[in-house]
């Protein structure tokens, strides 16, 4: 299982670097669209400067040459963070905010962030020019509290996805590699109905919890329901929903290409504040929505007669079984709710890192995975408690590490607590083995 959790954390491939040694970006990937420029002040050159960009999951940095130059590669045409870092600036000296380039302004309040896009052509030209000034810093307190809203909110939109992937292990014991391209769907019919059709968001998202429920009710009705009665062991389903999930991950590229789409609000400007705090509107209803669903789900499981069966079926299915429970019926529901829920977290995680994309759901696979097996496998309580702890961990890990490593953080997380206690958080030892 780890090996196959590796296989799809692994990028699907990139052709070498074209740059030559000396030339600005040569330490990146060369693609097709870069942002470029020149850093001077008073008239001359600065070297040495630490450049960086963030967007759509994407992050790269590099440093000024000799003359000044820098350059910076994205994977696509995209709404992109552009930052300098003013560490690396000589002393006494910022971004001069009045000779930026046409259309771009600073971010957040700062000096050296800004948001940069595309224009026409496949690459844009910034240069930026320095002058005396005094530094817009934000304190590591302030960056530390908008790190723990930035990771609660992905930690929630995780938990959607998580719980699902836990219901499912916890009534079928079945590692479901093809919940990736659950998120995906719902991703996907947002983009169609919200996008192509124009409909309001609001009316979008029950239509994706339609589709979803529709496309949890066809796996298990077509092929999982049929797989189970013909007795296949549990690593046979798994190789099988790897297999699953390959097939409609290639499917989603030959219908919507490889290029990334947005939905209608993405990238709608951080212009709500609560102290250090600054979210957008899209943040506050992504937040809310997760927090409404999963108090749905935790009262459909302690409360309704579906729900009791189901922790029935996930703590003894075969004595749920004998006392007079469809073990197969609430199969099929647990399916319509994972596929559900799956589908929503797609349309979240589609804004939190802006972009619908054939293979998005994968990006974030062995995140919800860690947090099923954080938390405890099987246990939809413990799938919330580790999704929130593997969120909020990602996103203030940056405040020490590389963006680029900030998902290491979780998993050595990972592992420490099961070196701890194998069965995870709220995991019990008796479901081992």
């Amino acid at each position: 299982m780890a090996a196959a959790m590796l296989l799809f954390a692994t990028p699907l491939g990139a052709h070498a670097d074209a740059t030559a040694p000396d030339e600005p970006g040569a330490d990146q990937t060369a693609t097709d669209y870069y942002f470029s420029g020149l850093i001077s002040y008073q008239d001359e050159p600065v070297a040495d400067v630490t450049v960086s960009i963030e967007g759509g999951g994407f992050e790269a940095e590099t440093i000024t040459n000799a003359e000044g130059r820098w350059r910076l590669y994205v994977p696509e045409k995209d709404a992109y963070t552009l930052t300098v870092d003013e560490t690396t600036l000589p002393d006494g000296v910022i971004v001069d905010p009045e000779q930026l380039p046409e259309g771009i302004a600073p971010k957040d309040g700062t000096t050296a962030s800004f948001e940069v896009e595309f224009g026409l052509t496949d690459s844009r030209v910034l240069n930026l020019f320095l002058g005396q000034g005094e530094r817009v810093t934000t304190s590591f307190v302030d960056q530390l509290v908008e790190r723990l809203v930035n990771g609660l909110n992905f930690g929630l939109l995780l938990a959607l996805a998580a719980v699902g992937v836990s219901l499912i292990f916890g009534t079928t014991g079945l590692t479901n590699f093809a919940h990736a391209e659950m998120l995906t769907f719902g991703a996907i019919v947002a983009l169609v109905f919200g996008g192509n059709f124009g409909l309001p968001m609001w009316l979008v998202v029950p239509i994706v919890v339609l589709f979803g429920a529709a496309f949890g009710w066809s796996l298990d009705a077509g092929l999982w329901r049929p797989l189970r009665r013909r007795g296949l062991g549990l690593v046979q389903l798994m190789i099988v929903s790897i297999g699953l999930s390959l097939a409609i991950r290639y499917l989603y590229a030959f219908f919507i290409g490889g290029g990334t789409y947005q939905l209608p609000g993405a990238g709608a400007p951080r212009d709500i504040r609560f102290g250090p705090v600054s979210m957008s509107w899209i943040d506050a209803v992504s937040m809310g929505t997760s927090i409404v669903l999963l108090l749905a789900v935790a009262y459909w499981l302690l409360r309704t007669r579906v729900g009791k069966a189901t922790r029935a079926i996930s703590d003894n299915p075969g004595l749920a079984a004998a006392s007079g429970i469809n073990v197969d019926r609430v199969i099929r529901t647990v399916w319509i709710l994972s596929a559900s829920l799956a589908a929503v977290a797609g349309v979240l995680w589609a804004y939190f890192r802006p972009g619908v994309k054939w293979d998005m759901g994968v990006q974030v696979l062995l995140l919800i995975f860690a947090a099923v097996t954080l938390g405890g496998l099987g246990t939809a309580f413990g799938a919330l408690v580790g999704s929130l702890i593997v969120g909020i961990l990602v996103e203030i890990s940056t405040l020490w590490i590389p963006p680029d490593m900030k998902y290491v953080g979780a998993l050595a997380v990972l592992i420490v607590i099961l070196l701890v206690r194998p069965q995870g958080l709220l995991g019990r030892k008796e479901r081992l083995g």
